[in-house]
């Protein structure tokens, strides 16, 4: 079967095959002055969850997948101490990366869908990993045979200048460099420039992971309702993020 383009589609939950759930409540320290669960509060909500299902089926190195590339869809945000009930599966594979599909359902009407390509990595010398029997025996049902690439699609940065941005001790994961979420943060302070109240479609992809003390430039654009971030190392750039508003 074709590969289709991965973390694009945002697929229904499909009729067999595994599916982990777990609850949360929305705290203060996930949300706006608004009190909207911000979208590096989601993001966290996604790593977490990914890692806790790989947990609980006994996958070995079940924190060893690097995220590519994430899409966010905001139906209605959830609220400070809205309970939140957050499904994940996995809908799509590659040789290397796997895609997840993942929906966040609060009980006072919070609905945000999100889909994300992850890329196995081995433990000690991070160099992509071939998915293997575990990998299948787990998600492979749930996945079908549906086939998707990692490719990233955002466009490139235009040809302007930036802003230095400084990495923080506290933005740094256990991977030793920038957590993903923080890149949501960084699309928050352009999603308050814009006074969007939080229904928006968003998207993050990571071209290679920012390292502790490196020089970052912020480049900013703003097209057809679509604005756009990138993070850029020596004037390549290391990530970029992107969100469109839409209608509640």
């Amino acid at each position: 079967m074709t590969a289709v383009q991965g973390a694009v589609e945002l697929l229904p939950l499909p009729s067999s095959g595994r599916r982990f759930s777990t609850e949360r409540k929305v705290r203060l320290s996930d949300c706006s002055a608004g009190g909207r669960l911000r979208l590096d509060a989601v993001a966290r909500y996604l790593q977490d969850v990914a890692n806790d299902d790989a947990s609980d089926a006994g996958i070995p190195d079940a924190m060893f997948w690097i995220v590519r590339r994430t899409k966010i869809h905001v139906t209605r945000p959830a609220s400070i101490h809205e309970r939140v009930t957050i499904t994940t599966w996995c809908s799509g594979y590659g040789g290397r990366w796997a895609e997840r599909r993942t929906r966040i359902e609060g009980d006072a009407g919070g609905l945000i869908d999100a889909v994300s390509i992850w890329v196995r990595v081995d433990g000690v010398t991070g160099a992509p990993k071939r998915l293997d029997h575990d990998f299948f025996d787990t998600w492979g049902e749930a996945a079908g045979d549906r086939r998707v690439k990692a490719r990233l699609i955002h466009p490139d940065p235009p040809q302007t200048t930036g802003q230095a941005w400084v990495v923080r001790y506290s933005d740094l994961d256990v991977v030793g460099h920038v957590n993903n979420a923080i890149y949501w943060a960084v699309l928050e302070e352009e999603m308050a420039a814009s006074r969007t109240r939080g229904f928006v479609t968003a998207e993050t992809e990571f071209s290679d992971g920012i390292a502790p003390r490196s020089e970052v430039v912020l480049v900013r654009a703003c097209e057809d309702d679509t604005h756009r971030v990138w993070f850029l190392v020596d004037k390549k750039p290391a990530a970029s993020a992107s969100f469109t508003i839409n209608s509640p």
